[in-house]
């Protein structure tokens, strides 16, 4: 939502959800600037300006700017191997230098609109990322609820500090209120998911420091905090590391782009907005800029505090700049109470934030669904878990990559044939009623041809090539280029085919392929007339003019609108949605009313049988069969009853038919014979049983309509 958009309710939400961001970044940003090397007051100088900037000139709605785990680690991290030690004057004076520098890179990366690079994540890296730095950032957090301190690095050296807090550091009573925090917040999300449960929470901890309770236990509080504001001023940009500060602030400036260009626009798709990339860029270079000149760290994209500000609905940058306001009011006015504020339950508030930012949901959905995409997923989830940061993001991509050369390596691909009475050529895999030409191979090719798919493509053509065939028409619609590899192949195919008398053609393509053809030396097919626009064109070409010839009796079908939409919908699930058609209808059967009148509205219906073909009802009426037991017991009527009704209307079909169309109702015959032989193979209780019903259905229809019995006696003999 827009700032112009806001309503005074959406205005008044948002700004008490940026009260709310602005106390739970106190531990935040204190905890992450010690981890980058400085004093914890300069953690909240970096939840001012920067977020204040970031919220003027974000195009993102949700998203919040801040001091967070990745950029205070990597400047941790490079402290430590320049020796520097953390919170000395020294670090003071060199962590805004790296800063100004990581503004720098990201405003060097906005001038060349890098932000465009974001367009070739997919969803399952992006996901996978962002579980990845939750789940970092909750590990990172959890020795400060065992009564230990933050900590950094991959997953390893994470465990490994765990553990030594458990052995040296634990403290019980600090666990136990974490604990208790973090399960009243997990339960209130629940049971009240719009109550700021983290406001109380946070007081309740507040009470519990200013009693002494904390201090008696040996709980640790945040650290105090002098009154005022930060001041503005250029670093002493003389430093003698100079090519290791600026490779460090380039590794930072990517991290910074790639984790918070990744989770802003993760929050984007989720609401459905848009972001301008390259000037989500512009908004973190002024912001680290910003974070420079006051002396802070690195700052970027926080997906803890973004996730708070989803959970309490806000929807505008309105948050932003009442978390900057209120932040502050607090540098001004409210230092006073943090010193009173219990570690473990301020991070359980953090963790509470970044469990609702693992992506379970969408981790579920790809096991469901696509696990090659879970596997990209879990990619990028260990990759920045065991890996880091950069690292997680280009295994993420790299894996993204392979995907996608995998699935143009094996597109998909289909023999086509003709349907009697149809226009047009049809996949013989998914429509039954379709047969291959007798003389012509129809291959229809969904992808673009080069290194990768051309021997799939050549070994499809060869392995459907016999004795009979004169010519192979591609169906290249869905292909738009080939690469030089493919070309000297097709070439190759060619000359092979030539010598067996074998013509190939390619046809229904756009006109650019000609031009591609032309290129890579196949423009005398283009010239010789073996490019045509149409399937049609291509086979007349080659002497092959309707009615085509088969290579055996096309199925007997006439007009099958229904099934053949089913089939091209459907594919093998064709007689499973059938038999949920068949569901549906039933469905309109509801008890009380009255059965005659309910029964001819299901199957006696002449509207219900609009537009499907003489077949198809054959094989609807099947499956109606097939629930007589429970049509029966819908309508409170005998199973006779309903097999009755569905005699009945084979029995007006085959009378029409065997008027008009005498031959068409020698199709109806073989057709209901084949579903019946298929129905005696699956279930032959139940084939049995519908034999009885139509034994006596037919008896009484030959007393009740003496004028069918010919027809009866036609279709089942006079035996039944």
């Amino acid at each position: 939502m827009k700032l112009k958009d806001l309503t005074p309710l959406s205005a008044a939400r948002d700004i008490f959800t940026g009260i709310i961001i602005a106390l739970v970044s106190i531990p935040i940003s204190m905890g992450y600037a010690q981890v980058a090397g400085l004093p914890p007051v300069y953690g909240l100088y970096g939840s001012v300006f920067p977020i204040l900037i970031f919220g003027l000139l974000s195009t993102s709605d949700q998203f919040i700017f801040g001091v967070d785990a990745a950029p205070a680690a990597l400047v941790g991290a490079f402290l430590a191997a320049r020796g520097i030690e953390s919170g000395s004057d020294e670090a003071v004076r060199f962590v805004p230098v790296v800063t100004i520098f990581v503004g720098i890179w990201l405003m060097l990366m906005y001038v060349f609109r890098a932000g465009k690079l974001v367009s070739y994540i997919s969803t399952p890296v992006m996901g996978g990322f962002i579980s990845g730095i939750s789940t970092t950032i909750i590990f990172m957090q959890i020795p400060k609820v065992l009564g230990g301190t933050s900590g950094r690095g991959e997953i390893a050296e994470l465990i490994r500090h765990i553990y030594h807090t458990c052995r040296n550091d634990f403290n019980g009573v600090s666990a136990m209120l974490g604990i208790i925090s973090l399960a009243v917040l997990l339960l209130s999300k629940k049971l009240f998911p719009k109550l700021p449960m983290s406001v109380f929470v946070m007081a309740g901890g507040a009470v519990i420091g200013y009693s002494g309770f904390a201090a008696g236990h040996d709980v640790a509080l945040l650290s105090s905090i002098d009154r005022g504001m930060p001041a503005w001023e250029l670093p002493d940009m003389r430093v003698s590391e100079m090519s290791e500060v600026l490779s460090t602030s380039l590794t930072i400036a990517v991290v910074i782009m790639a984790e918070t260009l990744l989770a802003s626009n993760n929050y984007a798709n989720k609401s459905g907005a848009k972001l301008n990339n390259n000037r989500e860029i512009l908004a973190y270079s002024l912001g680290n800029f910003s974070a420079g000149f006051t002396g802070c760290c690195p700052v970027n994209g926080s997906v803890s505090r973004t996730a708070m500000g989803e959970q309490y609905g806000g929807r505008s940058q309105l948050m932003s700049l009442a978390a900057s306001a209120s932040m502050m009011l607090i540098l001004l006015f409210g230092t006073g109470f943090i010193k009173y504020l219990p570690v473990p339950v301020l991070t359980s508030i953090v963790i509470s934030a970044l469990l609702g930012a693992v992506e379970f949901d969408l981790m579920e959905r790809l096991f469901r669904l696509d696990r090659k995409e879970l596997m990209i997923f879990f990619g990028a989830f260990f990759g920045v878990l065991v890996f880091g940061t950069v690292y997680g993001v280009m295994i993420g991509v790299l894996l993204s990559f392979i995907s996608v050369i995998a699935r143009t390596a094996d597109p998909k691909r289909s023999y086509l044939g003709v349907i009697n009475g149809h226009e047009g050529f049809h996949s013989l895999e998914r429509n039954k009623y379709a047969v291959p030409l007798k003389k012509a191979v129809i291959y229809r090719f969904s992808g673009n041809l080069y290194f990768a798919n051309i021997e799939l493509f050549t070994s499809d053509i060869w392995s459907a090539v016999t004795e009979e065939t004169e010519c192979v028409v591609v169906d290249s619609g869905a292909v738009c280029s080939i690469d030089i590899t493919a070309a000297d192949r097709i070439i190759s195919l060619r000359e092979q085919l030539a010598k067996k008398g074998i013509k190939l053609y390619f046809a229904s393509h756009i006109e650019t392929l000609n031009d591609r053809f032309r290129q890579l030396g196949l423009g005398d097919m283009v010239e010789e007339g073996y490019c045509r626009m149409t399937i049609p064109a291509a086979l007349l070409s080659a002497g092959i003019s309707p009615p085509y010839e088969t290579s055996s009796a096309p199925p007997d079908v006439v007009s099958n609108r229904r099934r053949l939409e089913f089939e091209w919908a459907f594919g093998s699930m064709t007689d499973e949605e059938l038999e949920k058609y068949t569901e549906k209808l039933l469905s309109r059967v509801e008890a009380p009313g009255d059965p005659e009148k309910q029964l001819q509205q299901v199957i006696g219906s002449d509207s219900m049988w609009k537009g499907m073909s003489e077949p198809d009802q054959e094989e609807l009426l099947a499956h109606i069969s097939i629930h007589i037991s429970e049509l029966a017991k819908k309508l409170n009527i005998d199973e006779t009853q309903v097999e009755e009704a569905i005699e009945m209307r084979k029995l007006l079909l085959a009378h029409d038919l065997e008027t008009k169309d005498p031959e068409m109702f020698r199709v109806v015959r073989e057709h209901r014979r084949r579903l019946e032989e298929e129905l005696a193979e699956k279930d032959k209780k139940l084939y049995e049983a519908l034999l009885r019903h139509r034994r006596e259905a037919l008896n009484t229809l030959r007393q009740k309509r003496p004028e069918y019995g010919g027809i009866i006696d036609t279709m089942y003999g006079k035996e039944m």
